[in-house]
């Protein structure tokens, strides 16, 4: 691990943890890890209203760690790169049980 290439990077590494530092937030990245979703329901998954929702999905958008595609009125979220699935996969298997 060179520690220059983290120091050249290290404000967007910890913009991407202020991101995921919200449980509902990071709900939502691990619900997106098994596949693109629908804002309804990513609702069911995280038990959040649409708006509350929709504030974090914005934030998400935002930090660029979700990409969005459109199908008539519905909007679809996916992560955004394989990065993302990636970073996503080794926290969500953090919680599995040995």
């Amino acid at each position: 691990m060179d520690i220059e290439v983290i120091e050249e990077n290290a404000e967007d590494l910890v913009n991407l943890l202020k991101a995921l530092a919200n449980d509902k937030r990071l709900l939502i990245m691990c619900a997106l890890l098994r596949g693109e979703k629908c804002v309804g329901e990513l609702e069911d998954i995280v038990d959040l209203s649409q708006s509350a929702l929709s504030q974090h999905l914005a934030r998400l958008r935002r930090d660029r760690l979700v990409s969005t595609r459109r199908d008539a009125q519905t909007i679809y979220y996916s992560l955004q790169d394989k990065k993302m699935h990636y970073v996503m996969k080794a926290l969500c298997a953090m919680t599995e049980e040995h």
